[in-house]
């Protein structure tokens, strides 16, 4: 399995597993944690969550999904903004310990910016890093000058990662953000890598996947996989599409093909808003 390093200088897996609306349909439930299992008896040991994913229900999957088998995960879960204050990351965190079934969360990320100051988040989760609730503590949906003013606050620039919205279709971080993370160096975790499934649709993927022997899925999440940075964590309930989407990593994009997608999906060329879903 190919690894990424963090800042720490941890090593985990490039390739992970997202959790968004996982948990809510008591219907598809075995088959989801099936998926689960079957992404750590391949190799991914990264699994991504959030309190706020079905109210909590996400996490208690993952939790059904991994007992017995915590000590193969790195344990990714997040903190909604209106509980990342000094006193609620705490007990946001506590709670999702809880549901997780799990003495420690590996990293543990402020969802997105709200109103609590940067500081305060942070001192909860130092307080909890040296509590031994969580290892790792890291951001999502931060743009440019969100990183820069953490930057600034204490114990602010120890973040491990930034969670952001990348695919092929949303390159807008490639212009200022994503050098800027480069510099530090601080990975990215990829969401919706794929678009929702969105950009299997494209008729300009499927056409270059039909050409170079690939699925449209795997393309895209090839192409994210090219860089050393980048963790993908793309959320399928279906074993057979986890295995499609697996299959990306048995595709090492030629610089041929790479100079291709940029012809196909252009890098930007000025600054936009940060794209968030």
């Amino acid at each position: 399995m190919k690894t990424v390093t963090l800042p720490s200088h941890k090593r985990v897996s490039a390739f992970g597993l997202g959790t968004w609306h996982l948990g809510e349909n008591r219907a598809t439930r075995t088959e989801e944690i099936a998926t689960l299992r079957l992404g750590l008896d391949l190799g991914v040991t990264l699994i991504d969550t959030a309190e706020m994913y079905g109210e909590g229900r996400s996490e208690e999957l993952v939790a059904e999904a991994i007992e017995g088998r915590r000590d193969q995960v790195f344990l990714v879960s997040k903190v909604s903004p209106h509980n990342a204050s000094r006193k609620g990351a705490v007990v946001a965190c506590e709670r999702s310990l809880a549901r997780l079934r799990t003495d420690h969360i590996d990293l543990y990320l402020l969802h997105w910016r709200g109103n609590v100051p940067f500081a305060e988040t942070i001192e909860a989760f130092v307080a909890l890093q040296k509590a031994g609730k969580i290892h790792h503590y890291g951001v999502s949906n931060f743009d440019l000058a969100d990183m820069q003013e953490l930057w600034s606050v204490p114990d602010g620039s120890a973040v491990a990662t930034n969670q952001l919205l990348y695919n092929l279709t949303r390159r807008g971080i490639e212009w200022d953000l994503l050098p800027w993370l480069r510099e530090r160096p601080i990975p990215i975790m990829a969401y919706s890598p794929i678009e929702q499934a969105k950009l299997t649709l494209n008729p300009k993927l499927v056409d270059f996947a039909q050409r170079h022997g690939m699925t449209p899925a795997q393309v895209g999440l090839a192409w994210l996989l090219a860089f050393d940075d980048v963790i993908v964590i793309p959320k399928t309930g279906h074993r057979d599409r986890l295995k499609e989407n697996i299959g990306a990593l048995d595709h090492r994009l030629t610089q041929a093909q790479l100079a291709e997608l940029d012809r196909l999906f252009p890098p930007p060329i000025g600054p936009s808003p940060l794209e968030m879903l």
